[in-house]
């Protein structure tokens, strides 16, 4: 059976400052029409940033939805005219201080297909030992760590670190730093 659905009209009904909500009368395979609501999103990215002692810098900061502390990895909105790699280097030195080399891929991610299209480029990345001072957003409040790789890993594994992109990102470089394959 085939699976796609087929936009017959969509309708923008908000836009905010990070949300895009549509609205999409499409048809279903079986020719019946449904509609669909959804997020357009420009994109993210996030990275893993490892210290020369293979400590994580890690970020705590308020997230709203979910009214807590969350501890991430630091990542950000792509912003036009960067590609995704530009757009790591820079939230890196914007929320951490840090400058960062070696980066490598770690491929992307789709955290909510059921109604955001939204991508997040993940990295992994060396820091370098001096850091300069945060430049964080008018609106932007968070807490730098320094937290040993291993722990993380199991700080996810033991559901202390509940953020999608985080948890896969710090599983995926652990795979390929085990691995050797980096």
């Amino acid at each position: 059976m085939k699976l796609e659905e087929k936009t017959i009209k969509s309708e923008q009904v908000y836009k905010g400052v990070l949300l895009e909500i549509y609205r999409d009368e499409v048809e279903l395979p079986d020719g019946t029409k449904s509609l669909r609501e959804y997020n357009k999103h420009p994109g993210a990215v996030c990275v893993v940033p490892l210290t020369k002692d293979n400590e994580v810098l890690m970020v705590r900061q308020f997230r709203y939805p979910n009214k807590e502390v969350m501890l991430e990895i630091p990542a950000g909105k792509l912003e036009k005219g960067e590609t995704p790699l530009e757009n790591c280097k820079r939230e890196l030195k914007e929320e951490t201080g840090a400058n960062g080399y070696s980066f490598m891929t770690l491929g992307s991610y789709i955290g909510l297909c059921a109604y955001s299209d939204e991508i997040v480029h993940m990295y992994m990345c060396r820091v370098e030992d001096t850091f300069s001072q945060q430049c964080l957003d008018s609106d932007e409040f968070l807490n730098v760590e320094k937290i040993p790789f291993d722990r993380v890993v199991e700080m996810v594994l033991n559901n202390q670190i509940p953020d999608g992109k985080t948890q896969v990102a710090i599983l995926k470089a652990k795979y390929l730093l085990d691995s050797k394959k980096i």
